[in-house]
């Protein structure tokens, strides 16, 4: 490697270890599970008020869609809020937006799937 000038970082090595943190989420031999720093930012999320935070919280809901059964037709209500002059927050909004936030933060340890074949 020296040869041709590439160099490593030692520090992202991690060898004989039973869990790593990879993209928000911590893999272990038994699956991946949620980092616990976002499910608390999860549960602190108010109720949202404006377009930006509510890109903000769909932002971070996408990351975790392949984990959460159903997370489309949750999604939905939501996303549609995003067009032009569509935002009104109303008790279905409300519902659905709880429904997801439950979702995210009551995640059992998921299934290992694509994610592995990432690394």
């Amino acid at each position: 490697m020296r040869k041709h000038q590439l160099f490593d970082k030692h520090n992202k090595y991690f060898f004989g270890v039973g869990r790593i943190k990879y993209l928000g989420h911590f893999i272990t031999t038994e699956g991946v599970s949620i980092d616990s720093q976002k499910v608390k930012t999860v549960k602190k999320w108010i109720l949202l008020t404006t377009i930006k935070q509510l890109r903000g919280f769909l932002g971070l809901a996408r990351s975790y869609m392949r984990f959460i059964k159903g997370f489309r037709v949750i999604n939905k209500l939501l996303t549609d809020l995003l067009k032009k002059d569509n935002f009104k927050w109303s008790h279905v909004v409300s519902t659905t937006f709880e429904q997801l936030k439950f979702a995210l933060t009551e995640a059992p340890i998921l299934a290992l799937s694509n994610v592995i074949r990432l690394l």
